[in-house]
């Protein structure tokens, strides 16, 4: 014990003169006076991004001044750790943009509302987006004939969609979207696009030439902050969770970066990724159950641990007008915190299909926490898939989605608790291990019973996979929630592993476990998973401490405008007489495959004891649903 006390002691003062001889950090300045054969002081400033990119060390703070800047950033380097970043940052209280794009002028009206720009393949350099298409695995033409490519059209900041025909773009503009339609020779790449009551070359008119934004072009740039732009208009490729994902601004399998206060929108496929690196396998026989555990163990084998992958923070975005995915990440997610972010209008205008659309789409969320965001007008809110083992989804307002949450061949725990779910879809599950404490459901419950795939779960609180397993329903615990109109959890009748209703409300229109509905659906399934099912029995949910207040209308609506959304609410402060307690790990059951607790991801005991604003609830009788309310009658809470 002496020795080892020593040893202790020796290593520690080895480590400490490191920390005192950790360098200053410089200021490095970009501004569009600049020059980039300045030194970057604020007399001098660089006038690219990317020189001061070049220049800059651990520890240094890159501020961009007021401008659009027209590039692609490729950070060389990162910082040492969480406290000697390299920061990007936009100048405080100045407007920044970086874009992929470029101003396209000398535009010619054809007929109609539609105009030809040509240009010279050498404007493109060695990317041309209006040659590449967008592909990957579980990416789905519509048509299945149909060609994407990975360009877009701007017309004053707003995108124009690509013309399945090259005739569609020569009709007159119809009032719905305006098209444009390319055609790449040898030479010259020719844009046609309708621009409805509008000179182009009196508008600002832009047009995708990068593939990324803001995106490093190796994995291991770790610690880097980005923090205060607009990062808009990229020509991003289908992003699947068996290949390199890259976003219009991307970690590229890396740790600890911190995304925050900025805008990201108008890419054409993801705008945040956090997922996977790139190799031979990409795309190459891995569409598949089996292809992707493949790409697991490969992903362990470079690098997929806590002390080298994820851990990032994406905080307070605005993330907007992505066709696939507004944030994704397949792995390289793990032990992250989304919080605070608007994320809306992803994949709305259905250019395109697959399975990897949604606000926030993620694989191996191990330990990621999903909390205090605004989800609408997407066509999934979260969809957890593979391995969302310690995750947490909570303190989110959830609206205007085609589904709000999936979750899919996930073996938990996974909780959500303490969300807002207005959608008329709240619930697609397909996993078990999952516990639903206090929210606010007002939507159908969708529920897989069965699944023959064989999927991870992992050692605690790390990526170590120790098994495979089957995915049944069930092993659901739903605890204090509040039901209102058009909430249904009926699908929760019966299933294969236990489900457990304890503490809920129900209103008038919403329908409880007990309303035992038709067939069930199946997922994947092969011919051993056939045999497989045959092993589990279905059983009746359990039901205990429910009120059903089935006349009593809480006629539930979301109001405002603009950024404040409130929600209104009629409460009936009776439901506060049935006893209840805070929802801790004591009183969860363990999730049954990997016969896990659940608790926080730091592995410390779970105690549900604050509210959708964090207000502490009551020890005695906490209010069901997300809101701790004392009165009776109507109430309206800002969200």
């Amino acid at each position: 014990m002496k020795q080892l006390f020593l040893l202790l002691f020796s290593m520690s003062s080895l480590l400490a003169p490191a920390q005192v001889s950790r360098r200053a950090g410089r200021e490095l300045h970009v501004a569009q006076r600049g020059s980039d054969a300045n030194n970057g002081s604020a007399a001098q400033p660089f006038k690219t991004i990317m020189a001061a990119a070049a220049k800059a060390l651990p520890g240094d703070i890159i501020t961009v001044h007021a401008g659009v800047y027209r590039e692609q950033i490729t950070p060389p380097r990162g910082g040492n750790s969480d406290q000697e970043r390299i920061v990007y940052r936009a100048a405080k209280g100045e407007q920044v943009s970086i874009k992929g794009s470029e101003l396209v002028k000398n535009w010619k009206q054809l007929q109609n509302d539609t105009w030809e720009a040509r240009l010279p393949n050498s404007f493109f350099g060695a990317f041309n987006p209006y040659k590449e298409q967008i592909s990957g695995d579980w990416f789905t033409p519509t048509p299945r004939d149909r060609k994407y490519h990975r360009g877009a059209v701007y017309l004053d900041g707003q995108w124009l969609m690509e013309a399945a025909k090259a005739e569609e773009v020569m009709q007159p503009a119809d009032g719905k979207d305006l098209l444009w339609w390319a055609e790449v020779d040898s030479t010259t790449t020719t844009i046609r696009a309708q621009f409805k009551n509008a000179d182009p070359n009196k508008k600002m008119v832009e047009i995708n030439v990068r593939p990324m934004v803001f995106y490093p072009d190796k994995p291991f740039i770790n610690y880097i902050t980005v923090s205060g732009f607009t990062l808009e208009q990229a020509a991003t490729n289908w992003a699947p969770p068996t290949a390199e994902q890259q976003g219009l601004i991307g970690t590229h399998w890396s740790r600890g970066w911190i995304i925050e206060h900025n805008k990201v929108q108008y890419s054409k496929c993801v705008g945040i990724a956090l997922g996977k690196y790139g190799d031979g396998h990409d795309n190459n026989q891995t569409e598949s159950a089996e292809g992707y555990v493949g790409t697991i163990n490969r992903a362990l084998a470079f690098g997929w641990n806590k002390g080298t992958i994820g851990g990032h923070l994406v905080r307070n975005n605005e993330v907007a007008h992505c066709e696939q995915t507004g944030i994704v990440g397949s792995m390289g997610c793990a032990f992250s915190i989304i919080e605070h972010n608007d994320i809306h209008d992803i994949h709305v205008k259905r250019l395109f299909t697959g399975a990897e659309m949604a606000g926030i789409k993620f694989h191996g969320a191990v330990d990621v926490q999903i909390r205090g965001n605004r989800i609408y007008r997407t066509n999934m809110g979260v969809w957890l898939d593979w391995m969302a083992q310690g995750a947490q989804v909570k303190n989110n307002l959830f609206y205007d989605n085609g589904i709000d949450l999936f979750l899919e061949v996930d073996h938990g725990p996974m909780l959500v608790s303490n969300n807002v779910m207005l959608s008329k879809k709240s619930l697609l599950m397909n996993s078990s291990g999952a516990a639903f404490v206090h929210n606010l459901f007002s939507g159908n419950m969708e529920v897989v019973s069965y699944d023959s795939r064989l999927t991870p779960y992992h050692l605690p609180h790390t990526t170590f996979v120790k098994a495979l397993h089957d995915n049944p329903g069930g092993d659901v615990q739903f605890v204090n929630n509040l039901f209102v109109s058009g909430a249904n959890a009926g699908q929760y009748s019966k299933a294969l592993l236990p489900v457990v209703f304890e503490g809920n409300v129900y209103t008038k229109g919403s329908v409880p476990a007990r309303a035992v509905q038709g067939s069930k659906r199946l997922g994947e399934m092969t011919a051993q998973g056939k045999e497989a099912m045959k092993k589990y029995n279905a059983q009746a949910a359990t039901e205990q401490n429910a009120i059903l207040d089935t006349s009593f209308d809480a006629a539930v609506r979301l109001t405002g405008e603009g950024p404040d959304r409130y929600l209104e609410i009629t409460w009936n402060k009776q439901w506060q007489q049935q006893k209840r307690k805070w929802v801790t790990t004591g009183s969860l059951n363990k999730a049954l495959v990997p016969d896990l607790p659940f608790e926080n991801t730091d592995g410390s005991p779970l105690k549900i004891d604050t509210d959708f604003h964090g207000k502490k609830r009551k020890t005695a009788s906490p209010a069901p649903g997300p809101f701790e309310i004392a009165g009776s009658g109507r109430q309206k809470l800002k969200l």
